[in-house]
């Protein structure tokens, strides 16, 4: 998107009364962004009309100008929703393809106005200001659909329990309940951080033009009232040079994808035939062109892959932007592809895990029998025993280890030694430790955060209340008060609440002056 806003030679670009030349073939279709920055066609109409309102408001545009901006711009998104509006790459981008469409519907001298007090430099910063905005907000919710269906699974599979692992080796016995509710703890984080980050995002560029503000008395608040922004931009250079509200978005967009990705990579292990503990709905699988009895886990695979793709988006963007000195330079055109891109893969992502989760089956005989038939997996719950005795749990560590080695040598497990056995490495062990059970091992955990079931449960029930899951009419267990979430809305959203409460307010006010002029 160029920095130019001179009309004179080319009614339909935006710029270049300076130049002799029309662009070269190669350069337009170069420098051409319209294939990317089409899908901002509703943000930049409703940034249009929020400015043409004010220009009018201001006395900076004739009414009846506005006006027919107004009604020309409804025809303009019309044309582009109904898919009809015809692309031009001379028109480089949105707002050029916007503008020039206008002036073939109104005329070019009402619509030439629109763009007075303007550049394309706010107007594209505005633009994705509103893009992040509502993305942020549909992020959001796909990370509590996904978190919903954790949940729902993890309250099937209560009864199962199977191997933790550190180093992908065979660690203590958990509960699979417990297991999915790390992702959703992941989970609560990425939302926190967009929901954080959405302040950031909600600050309105309009009105600093191309980089030194506008020569004109404008009225920023009421564009951003109706725009539903909380703030207007600080700095006019800042405003249409920063990128750091997209740099920060795809920065969580990468760290939720990141732990998609390993949820991802746990569920392709269990689906496998060597762990074969869960298996998505027939739905959600596909299958081999040349191996009829294969069942791939393909969603997650490319979960898994595509969260490779977003982190590169980062990277990029970053890259881009390291250099630039202020204020607007051209570079920044390529901001928009890794961003629209990374929204779509995120949210798309988050749905479709959702939907499958629901549909996954747990082999919990399978599971358990994993951990049952696993000789060594309660070797911590040994060493903790004489370590409740007295004995310190750097003795008792070597202790444990010492009756290890004593098992591999008689090809037996823990579970298989006598107390004369147990004793024979130390004398603490008494009758009860000999055969211990893994419901041992696992109630044994009972601290908040731990895989016991209790402590499982409680953490469940938490969890619904925390986002909501609760089944109505149920009251939500009694807990410290705590700050709420905050609310997102999007930017259209958000400009209806404030202009209803304008008119409101306006309505009290004439009611106020009503009533004084009554008293006289």
């Amino acid at each position: 998107m160029a920095d130019a806003d001179n009309t004179d030679a080319d009614p339909q670009r935006l710029w270049g009364g300076r130049f002799e030349e029309a662009p070269d073939a190669l350069v337009q279709a170069y420098t051409s962004s319209i294939q990317t920055d089409l899908l901002l066609f509703r943000h930049d109409i409703a940034g249009s009309r929020a400015h043409a309102r004010m220009l009018a408001a201001q006395g900076i545009i004739d009414a009846d100008d506005a006006a027919k901006i107004l009604q020309g711009l409804d025809q303009v998104e019309s044309e582009i929703e109904s898919g009809g509006f015809e692309i031009n790459h001379e028109l480089e981008d949105i707002h050029t393809h916007v503008e020039a469409r206008l002036s073939q519907i109104i005329g070019a001298d009402a619509a030439g106005r629109l763009h007075t007090a303007r550049s394309r430099n706010d107007q594209v910063a505005l633009d994705t200001r509103m893009f992040v905005r509502d993305a942020i907000v549909q992020a959001v919710g796909a990370v509590r659909g996904l978190q919903a269906s954790l949940i729902e699974l993890a309250e099937r599979s209560l009864d199962v329990y199977l191997p933790g692992y550190t180093h992908l080796q065979r660690a203590q016995p958990v509960l699979l309940s417990h297991h999915l509710l790390a992702y959703l703890e992941m989970l609560d984080r990425d939302a926190e951080r967009l929901v954080d980050s959405f302040a950031r995002a909600d600050i309105m560029p309009l009105g600093s033009a191309a980089l030194a503000g506008a020569a004109y008395p404008l009225d920023r608040q009421a564009v951003a009232d109706e725009l539903g922004f909380e703030a207007i931009s600080r700095n006019s250079m800042d405003a249409v040079s920063s990128r750091d509200y997209i740099v920060e978005f795809l920065s969580n967009a990468s760290i939720c994808m990141v732990n998609i990705s390993r949820l991802c990579e746990d569920v392709i292990l269990w689906s496998s035939a060597e762990f074969g503990l869960l298996q998505f709905g027939d739905a959600f699988t596909t299958g081999s062109s040349i191996m009829p009895q294969k069942r791939n886990p393909d969603i997650a695979e490319l979960a898994r892959g595509r969260s490779g793709k977003v982190l590169g988006h980062l990277t990029g963007l970053l890259t881009t932007l390291k250099g630039l000195p202020l204020a607007y330079n051209r570079d920044l055109q390529e901001d928009k592809s890794g961003l629209f891109d990374t929204a779509e893969t995120l949210i798309g992502t988050l749905h479709v895990l959702a939907r499958a989760l629901l549909t996954a089956s747990v082999d919990g005989q399978r599971a358990r029998a994993m951990v049952d038939r696993d000789p060594f997996i309660l070797a911590t719950d040994y060493a903790d025993y004489i370590t409740r005795k007295g004995v310190p749990f750097r003795e008792a560590h070597g202790v444990v280890g010492r009756l290890v080695r004593l098992c591999e040598q008689r090809g037996c497990g823990l579970s298989d030694l006598s107390l004369t056995d147990l004793q024979s490495q130390h004398p603490s062990f008494d009758a009860d430790a000999v055969g211990m059970t893994v419901q041992f091992a696992l109630e044994s955990r009972d601290i908040p955060g731990g895989t016991a079931p209790n402590q499982v449960r409680a953490a469940l029930d938490e969890a619904k209340d925390r986002l909501q899951l609760k089944p109505a009419g149920q009251p939500a267990a009694p807990q410290a008060a705590q700050a709420p979430e905050p609310t997102l809305e999007t930017g259209l959203n958000r400009a209806q609440r404030r202009a209803a409460e304008r008119a409101a307010a306006k309505q009290q006010s004439q009611q106020g002056q009503q009533r004084q002029q009554g008293r006289r």
